[in-house]
């Protein structure tokens, strides 16, 4: 294995535990349902370091452990998938910028836009059958309005304040990598 692929992997790795560390570092909503956390943080990070192969390959492993000790709560094993394993592999999708001048901050948003996509298909087709509950107040039969909103009342916080640290951290992260040939 060459040197550059082992430090890849371990520096994936690390930033992966972290991210199931973050797991427990979470602002839970209550009986509205979904947390407030930092977990998209480091994948982000291993994306715009390494690309979005790595960046995906990262998130599904971390989806998954997160769904085996977090708790994870899903109707079924579609449910699982998409609320967890490929709702954490599609912020990889920041990876697409690795290159790019903002790479960071596009990919940040990237990658928080289609982790909001995967939980908003999971809630107009798996969860479809309770959109008639109330959120915020609202009380609504359609599950696009119902996802739109159950969704976007914990995955916009957590976007921004993801998308906050990560434009923050740009600057010392870039200096690390640099320094670590990484």
């Amino acid at each position: 294995m060459k040197s550059k692929t082992l430090q890849k992997m371990v520096t994936s790795a690390v930033l992966s535990a972290l991210a199931v560390i973050l797991t427990w570092a979470e602002i839970q909503l209550g009986a509205l349902g979904g947390s407030i956390n930092f977990v998209m943080l480091p994948l982000i990070i291993i994306a715009w370091r390494y690309g979005v192969l790595w960046g995906i390959g990262s998130g599904l492993i971390v989806g998954f452990i997160k769904c085996l000790i977090g708790g994870g709560i899903g109707w079924g094993l579609p449910s699982i998938l998409l609320d967890y394993v490929l709702a954490y592999g599609a912020v990889g999708l920041a990876g697409l910028f690795k290159n790019h001048k903002w790479g960071l901050e596009i990919g940040a948003v990237v990658g928080c836009i289609a982790r909001f996509i995967i939980h908003f298909i999971s809630g107009i087709t798996i969860y479809a059958i309770v959109s008639a509950e109330t959120v915020l107040g609202v009380t609504t039969a359609n599950a696009y309005v119902y996802s739109l909103l159950y969704n976007g009342l914990y995955m916009v916080p957590s976007s921004v304040v993801v998308i906050i640290l990560a434009i923050i951290l740009k600057k010392p992260l870039k200096k690390y990598f640099a320094r670590k040939g990484a």
